[in-house]
């Protein structure tokens, strides 16, 4: 049992250092079963509904990412604040 794909939908945009950037949200994932097969998992605080729609449109899209690893992650942080020094400053 292994994952396979990170379900997101775009939640909103965002205005930052004046560019116009989407907000994502993961609603779940999609696993494979080891024996050919896939299921998904889905955030049962997820409501469909609160997501933006086009004019007319009674579907949303569900994009499928393959998750990032560990090292991808920590790559695409943010640089982590120096840990204080022990020595007392006066």
């Amino acid at each position: 049992m292994s994952k396979k794909f990170d379900m997101v939908v775009k939640s909103g945009e965002y205005v930052s250092g004046g560019q116009t950037k989407t907000r994502w949200k993961t609603i779940g994932a999609v696993m494979d079963d080891g024996k050919g097969g896939m299921y998904a998992f889905l955030d049962a605080s997820f409501n469909p509904a609160g997501i933006t729609r086009k004019d007319g449109s009674e579907s949303i899209m569900v994009s499928f990412f393959e998750p990032k690893t560990k090292s991808q992650d920590s790559q695409d942080a943010t640089p982590k604040q120096q840990e204080p020094s022990e020595e007392i400053p006066f």
